[in-house]
This record gives structure tokens, sequence and C-alpha cells, in this order.
């Protein structure tokens, strides 16, 4: 077996143990990948995200741009770095890698670029033109969890409260609560003044994600 088939399985082996959060493994599964081929733009761009994960952002992003320079025609690879930069405040540079991403002829999965175009809109509190492509997202891939996930809350934000309840309805078909869609459902609720499910939303947010931000937010509006 050659090098560059050794490091693919060391990767192979790293990005489950990222998913699995055993970071200590998948460190080490993912630098014994680079030392087995440093030309791989897969590995730096696992690596970039396992120092997002640790919040070492200056090594992650210097792994992401060691990516995209490897293999600048890997729409994964510009779309996961695009996300990082918004991520990061980064906007402009990320909106472009991430259009970059789009305009790739061989992506196939454009509504992963999309839904983060979106949401760089939405995190700059511009709705409009973030529902825009979050809709284009949807209508390439309807049950895509993070896609919902932002129009609930751009549903929300807008006062669009019954739109709000039915994304995260299609929302729990294809995935499972995060504090975020537990805090805008209890929220959400409440605006509707249906006091008894915003209830359940938070005590499911308290018990079930209890250290979250979302459920400080809650503590501090129930007054606990």
């Amino acid at each position: 077996m050659s090098n560059a088939d050794r490091a693919v399985l060391y990767l192979q082996m790293g990005t489950r143990y990222l998913e699995l959060d055993i970071l200590d493994v998948a460190k080490e599964k993912l630098e014994t990948a680079r030392r087995l081929d440093s030309s791989n733009a897969e590995i730096y761009n696992a690596l970039g995200s396992f120092y997002e994960r640790i919040r070492e952002y200056d090594e992650a992003a210097d792994n992401f741009e060691t990516a995209v320079s490897k293999d600048p025609n890997s729409y994964s690879i510009k779309s996961n770095y695009g996300r990082f930069l918004c991520e990061r405040g980064q906007y402009k540079t990320g909106l472009a890698k991430l259009q970059e991403a789009i305009d790739l002829p061989m992506n196939n999965r454009q509504w992963f670029a999309l839904t983060h175009i979106g949401m760089c809109y939405v995190k700059q509190n511009n709705l409009k033109q973030g529902e825009e492509y979050l809709r284009q997202a949807l209508l390439l891939q309807p049950d895509y969890p993070p896609a919902l996930e932002q129009m609930l809350i751009v549903s929300y934000k807008n006062r669009q409260y019954m739109s709000a309840r039915a994304f995260l309805e299609r929302y729990l078909s294809f995935a499972k609560h995060s504090p975020e869609t537990l805090w805008y459902g209890f929220q959400n609720e409440r605006a509707l003044g249906n006091g008894k499910l915003a209830e359940e939303y938070g005590a499911q947010l308290l018990s079930t994600y209890p250290a979250s931000k979302e459920a400080k937010d809650i503590k501090t509006v129930l007054g606990k």
C-alpha cells in the first residue's frame, strides 16, 4: 500500500474520531495522514475543521487556506472555508468563497453553499437577501435541516410566526432539536400565545442542553 493510500485511511479514521468528538485521537490520525501525504487537500480541510472545533481559529484558517490552494476546484473545500469565514465575521471574503463554490461546474451539492450564503446575510441582519438564498437551497434540497432551521429564524424575525412554526415542523421531520431550534420554538410559541408548547420547548432546552447559551437565555426570560 502506498503512502497516499495509507494517508486516506488515516484521514478517514481522523474524520470519524472528529465526528465522535474524540479529539486527541482525531488530531493524531489527521497529523499522521498529513505526514504520509502532504499533497492531499482533504487532509488540510479536515485539520481546519479540527482546529475550528477546538477554537484555534488562526490554525484553522491556515489549514483551510492550504486546502483551497492545493485543490482550488473542490467545491466542498471552498464551501467549508467560506462557511468558516462567515462564521468568523469575515463576510465579504466568506461570501466570495461560497459563490466560487457554487460556480464550480462539478458542484452537485449547491444547496450547502447557498444555505451558508443565506446564513451569512442573516448574520448581517439582511433577512431579505438571506431568505432568497435559503429558498434557493430548499428548492434544490427540500429536506436540508440547516436551511430549514435558518428559515425558522428568518420567519420568526419577520414576525411570520405561523410560517416559523411550519419550518420548525419540517425541520423536525428530518433532524433532532438543536439548542437554537428549541430557543426559537419557545419564543415563537410565546408570540403565538401558546404558552403550553412554549413551556415544553423551554423545559426540553433546559434538560437537554443545560450548558448552552440558549438555556441561559431561557433562564433570563423566565427569571430563573
